[in-house]
């Protein structure tokens, strides 16, 4: 037990299985939770992190009675939940249901669907927030602190503020979240229990004003009355983000991308392949920057890394594999007009360490996002860049309310003015390309996950108490 319990879907291990049957563990991959973790390391007090047991191997660790980390400042605690019951509320509802109405990715035409099929998931859901607040409510002391993280758990307040009523809780939503003609797509009845979930947060927090502003305006439309909320972006994993880039694999990837690339200028991304990055109107926006500018052709090329997300779902392959086909389709366009060298570069690893040479090496980075909560990409790359680089930057992502002043924004529907952004950037002065990257590179900083994760926790209050 703990006087500080986080709980976030997925945790900051990853786990294996020697040949002997015992269970090795190491650090999680990318994504927040390890920068969280790292983060709650530091304040040297004792934290339980509560996450889904996700694979077989982790069920059958929790079912065995847990998983000893071996670390003094933060265990983990794993919820068993049967695999239909994970999936139903993983896939059909929080990435199929809430990640694509949060995002605006519906085609309301065609969906959402609230079938049979979905009303039963709704019920997993149910179940996977329930099973949450009983390992939550046996991990955390009197009057701890609970932090919960991202749009898997909103149901968890409510049923928290009635089970353990003593804890002081704090939500954080990752995700944009949705204006009330936006929510209203969802059954009333689910609305409501999402709203009623969340005000059952001492408070509820989100990267930006923006996005803060929409959970108030939807939670008064639906409930009448709107719970304590507050907005802190979170920053570059700076410590975490040069350790990498200090690392033999990072040199070894950042000289194999100079064989490649030659002396052409580079525009960079990164991304999960997911519907919301608009990875497609990217790779438009550079063939209609090669058509408009010929004489950029076999000067830049595109290095488009990537990372496969949910593929358990049917949109996410279709998308990934419409991606390849129109990076192989352009690159059968231009690579003849390029001098021979497919101006394209897309790769789809997970391979941290090159992404981070992209970073250090790019002249442009392009972050086009069609929705983003915050997007880290955003202040990852002017964190490492080498080059003076400019970020070319989606007006809806939520890094765009801070990075505004010094990044070329654009919005992310406009193929033409995305390849216009592009040209600026690659056109730009080296004077002018200082003065901004500068200025990117201390704001990519400004709330380091040290610094955002105490704002969070001095936020945490019992239920209602506001």
């Amino acid at each position: 037990m703990s006087d500080l319990v986080v709980a976030a879907n997925r945790g900051p291990y990853s786990l294996e299985e020697a040949d002997n049957g015992e269970l090795t563990v190491g650090p999680a991959g990318g994504g927040l939770a390890p920068s969280l973790a790292s983060a709650l390391r530091a304040r040297g007090e004792k934290a339980v992190w509560v996450a889904s047991a996700m694979s077989p191997l982790e069920r059958r660790a929790a079912e065995r009675g847990g998983v000893e980390t071996g670390d003094s400042e933060l265990g983990l605690r794993l919820v068993p939940l049967p695999e239909e019951t994970y999936r139903a509320a993983y896939d059909v509802v929080s990435n199929a249901t809430l990640w694509f109405l949060f995002h605006g990715l519906f085609d309301s035409a065609r969906r959402p669907l609230f079938d049979r099929r979905w009303w039963e998931a709704w019920e997993q859901f149910r179940r996977y927030n329930a099973a949450f607040s009983t390992e939550v409510a046996e991990a955390a002391n009197e009057k701890a602190v609970v932090l919960v993280n991202d749009y898997h758990l909103p149901l968890l307040g409510g049923m928290l503020a009635r089970a353990r009523p003593d804890l002081r809780t704090v939500h954080f939503t990752h995700t944009p979240f949705a204006e009330p003609v936006e929510l209203a797509l969802l059954p009333r009845e689910v609305s409501r229990q999402l709203m009623e979930g969340m005000s059952g947060f001492g408070a509820c927090g989100f990267h930006t004003a923006r996005w803060e502003g929409a959970f108030c305006r939807s939670s008064m439309a639906t409930l009448g009355k709107v719970a304590t909320t507050f907005s802190c972006g979170l920053g570059a994993d700076v410590a975490r983000l040069h350790e990498v880039a200090a690392s033999p694999e990072c040199d070894e990837a950042l000289t194999a991308l100079d064989e490649v690339v030659g002396e052409r200028a580079v525009i960079v991304r990164s991304d999960r392949v997911e519907l919301s990055k608009n990875l497609l109107r990217g790779f438009h926006a550079f063939s209609a920057l090669l058509e408009e500018r010929p004489g950029l052709r076999g000067r830049v090329c595109f290095v488009a890394r990537a990372y496969a997300s949910r593929e358990s779902l049917s949109d996410y392959l279709a998308y990934r594999a419409e991606a390849e086909h129109l990076v192989e389709v352009l690159n059968e366009r231009w690579t003849p007009l390029c001098g021979g060298d497919p101006p394209i570069l897309f790769q789809v690893d997970d391979d941290f360490p090159s992404t981070v040479a992209a970073f250090r090496r790019y002249d442009v980075l392009l972050v086009n996002p069609v929705r983003d909560g915050m997007n880290l990409v955003a202040k990852e790359g002017p964190a490492l860049n080498e080059r003076h680089g400019v970020l070319v930057l989606s007006e809806q992502a939520g890094a765009y309310e801070e990075m505004s002043e010094a990044a070329i924004g654009i919005h992310p529907f406009d193929v033409a003015g995305t390849a216009a952004g592009l040209a600026t950037a690659l056109e730009m002065g080296a004077e002018e390309r200082r003065r901004r990257s500068s200025a990117l590179s201390e704001l990519a900083v400004a709330c380091p996950p040290a610094e955002w994760l105490e704002s969070l926790l001095e936020r945490a209050r019992p239920a209602g108490s506001s």
